[in-house]
């Protein structure tokens, strides 16, 4: 199962993509994080529903300093998950 996330809020500059990385890759999950150019953080995902479940409930609650106002899923055709690897920042140094 692949998921994007769109999340909401006071999410770029509060270490929010650092606390995605460690939740996604302790649930195994495959994938990328990354910032968008309005200020939104957005997720790609790939594995199981529970880890996902999971994983959408930890995007919910967000890391410590930021406030996710929303997080918007859209579930993704299978084949989006040919190309994605073990779970990466993207656009980090």
């Amino acid at each position: 199962m692949v998921r994007h996330y769109l999340i909401k809020g006071r999410v770029q500059g509060v270490g929010f993509r650092w606390y995605v990385h460690r939740e996604a890759g302790a649930l195994g999950l495959k994938g990328w994080v990354r910032n968008t150019e309005d200020g939104d953080v957005e997720v790609v995902a790939a594995g199981e529903p529970e880890a996902l479940a999971e994983l959408k409930a930890a995007l919910q609650k967000g890391s410590r300093g930021s406030r996710v106002d929303a997080v918007i899923a859209h579930e993704l055709a299978e084949s989006e998950s040919k190309d994605l690897g073990p779970f990466q920042i993207e656009g980090a140094w």
